[in-house]
């Protein structure tokens, strides 16, 4: 009986500091999603790395762990959901992330609230912008991905209200620079920062919505609780990460890359997200 108890206590240990290493890993973790679109041909795709809310925070010398991860999944294009530059940590780390990117895929980024909070955005566009990264300022772009036509816009963040006081209004932007997208054929991608917004994105012709800003809800119940807290969203936030469905429209939300040790994150590591979209088109 005595070894039976002591084989279970050392059990329950073992379980319990594994548990411990699960739940605080902070290393960078690779999350992929597929989706299929008809506005594709079958047999085509594109790969899209999804980077959100890095708060220049580095990864190595020169940036090399989140670089070499990146580039290791040969995505066609690099979008940046916002808060890549941070208000408080030194730009740095940003500029060190795109120059380790500079010129191997195209990179289109849009702004979240902590570049707005800093005071600085012009410089913290011009300083992205010098990598050649494609800056979208509630527009969009139409562009060519191996051979296929696609639609990449962006929005700015509703901070630029606050902090840069433009009379920004969400609804109407999107409606001044997005409505004319209905009659536009090819796959439409739309990079916001802030998910909870996505009633007003679902109102346009968009396919794909990548968002960033909720940092995974801090921490999660594995298969219970996929968030406790989200700034804008509070408590068990509806959208903390993760891929969600609004009837044609797929919403995909980063859970974020930056690591913070005064505020771990917990069965949470910080994710580059990998998003395939794949024809199902006639040829």
């Amino acid at each position: 009986m005595n070894g039976k108890k002591k084989y279970l206590g050392i059990s329950l240990i073992v379980v319990s500091i594994v548990l411990l290493i699960c739940a605080f890993y902070n290393g960078l973790v690779v999350k992929k999603y597929i989706i299929t679109s008809d506005k594709l041909k079958a047999g085509e795709s594109i790969r899209i790395v999804l980077i959100a809310d890095l708060h220049s925070h580095i990864y190595g010398k020169g940036q090399n762990r989140i670089v070499s991860l990146i580039k290791k999944q040969n995505p066609d294009i690099i979008a940046l959901a916002g808060d890549i530059a941070d208000d408080e940590v030194p730009i740095e780390g940003t500029e060190q992330f795109l120059e380790g990117l500079r010129g191997f895929a195209p990179i289109y980024y849009v702004t979240g609230n902590h570049e707005f909070w800093s005071r600085d955005i012009k410089n913290i566009k011009d300083t992205i912008g010098k990598y050649g990264v494609i800056i979208l300022e509630n527009e969009y772009r139409e562009v060519r991905v191996k051979n296929m036509e696609i639609i990449v816009g962006g929005i700015d963040d509703p901070d630029v209200a606050r902090y840069e006081k433009t009379g920004f209004d969400l609804k109407r932007e999107m409606d001044n620079n997005f409505l004319e997208l209905t009659d536009k054929s090819g796959f439409k991608i739309l990079l916001a920062h802030r998910p909870e917004l996505i009633e007003v994105y679902k109102n346009y012709s968009f396919d794909l919505v990548l968002s960033g800003h909720s940092h995974g809800g801090q921490a999660r119940i594995p298969f219970i609780l996929n968030g406790v807290f989200s700034p804008n969203q509070g408590w068990f936030p509806e959208y903390a990460g993760g891929e969600y469905r609004h009837d044609s429209l797929t919403h995909i939300v980063s859970r974020g890359v930056s690591f913070n040790p005064r505020l771990p994150r917990i069965f949470n590591p910080p994710e580059v997200v990998v998003v395939d979209i794949e024809g199902m088109g006639a040829q």
